[in-house]
């Protein structure tokens, strides 16, 4: 069980730390709403330690001990540690999940760049998807075709993401685009992060991407009708919530860059008065065939992760320390550099 006071501090954090995760999750019922909160208070936390921190391999590996620590039962003494040790506990949460989280946060903090489509949704999987296979496993609902459908939920909010935040990340030296995107569309990367401007070829790829998104959504709600009913309400609200990024983006010209897309306070609303109406919809409706699709190739080790009597996965743990051996060597390097540089300047 959670100690009140750890969730109280786990709630605020996400009052203030992501009001769409906030909306959404007034709709899910309380058994699922605190470890919920408690979930994403970790993963925030995740989120910011790297974000905020000049010392990005050193971020990732602290954050790797503070995993390890939790899985051991030892969490450090901080709110979200305390409070997600006891989601792992209450819920048996496969070690495999958050440690993909990590892996893609050190895929953030080396700068890595996406070649392909499903390049991005690798990273997508990771930094997205983990969430929502977590948030399935919170509902005690671990059979694969919904885990697959909630990862598919989880690429297509990245990916919606990733479409609004183009002009911030670009002005912050990121870019999360498929390059070969944009050697297609003849702009050079370098350029772009330079002088990121809203030129009609960028706006394409900001719509190509969104309708990757579109089709994600479409397919992860057939999922919905798997998770239990009054689950559904708030998984509703989160799908409505980001797709609507995507509308107001639109409606933008695909324009990220002037401006950054926001939903308002009264479509907030609307999307949870819709997401309770498709819920009383999903009680009457047979299930879509989507639901049995395969997962996306991206996402299948998650879903693999998750599902209840699959082995356990040790190629996570290879797959982080190889992330972290890179990022403590680019760290090394950029040392050494520092170093000669004030040698020289003696």
């Amino acid at each position: 069980m959670i100690a009140p006071a750890d969730m109280d501090a786990c709630r605020e954090a996400i009052r203030h730390g992501s009001l769409s995760f906030h909306a959404a999750s007034k709709l899910l019922p309380s058994r699922v709403r605190d470890p919920a909160l408690a979930l994403y208070a970790f993963c925030r936390l995740a989120d910011d330690a790297v974000d905020l921190n000049a010392h990005k391999a050193e971020a990732v590996l602290r954050l790797r001990d503070r995993l390890d620590r939790v899985y051991e039962g030892r969490p450090e003494n901080a709110a979200p540690d305390r409070a997600f040790a006891a989601v792992v506990e209450d819920f048996d949460m496969p070690r495999a999940i958050p440690e993909a989280l990590l892996e893609g946060l050190g895929w953030d903090a080396s700068g890595r760049r996406y070649q392909t489509l499903s390049e991005l949704r690798d990273y997508s999987a990771r930094v997205a998807s983990t969430v929502g296979v977590m948030m399935c496993v919170l509902m005690r609902v671990r059979e694969p075709d919904a885990l697959a459908r909630a990862a598919d939920l989880g690429v297509a909010m990245q990916l919606t993401n990733i479409a609004r935040d183009v002009g911030e990340d670009a002005r912050e030296g990121r870019l999360y685009l498929p390059l070969d995107w944009l050697d297609q569309a003849r702009i050079e990367p370098q350029s772009f992060l330079d002088h990121p401007e809203p030129s009609a070829a960028i706006r394409r790829i900001v719509r190509r991407l969104l309708a990757e998104a579109t089709r994600l959504y479409l397919r992860a709600e057939a999922g919905l009708s798997a998770l239990p009913v009054d689950c559904r309400p708030g998984i509703y609200a989160a799908r409505h919530i980001y797709d609507g990024i995507g509308g107001n983006l639109a409606r933008a010209g695909h324009d990220s860059i002037t401006r950054r897309a926001r939903t308002t306070k009264a479509q907030k609303i609307g999307w949870l008065a819709l997401s309770t109406m498709r819920t009383g919809l999903s009680t009457v409706t047979p299930h879509s065939a989507v639901l049995y699709a395969r997962p996306l190739a991206e996402t299948a080790f998650l879903v693999d992760a998750a599902t209840i009597g699959a082995p356990e996965s040790w190629t996570r743990q290879d797959t982080l320390f190889s992330v972290l051996a890179q990022l403590a060597e680019r760290d090394r390097r950029s040392g050494m550099t520092l170093m000669e540089d004030g040698v020289r300047s003696t």
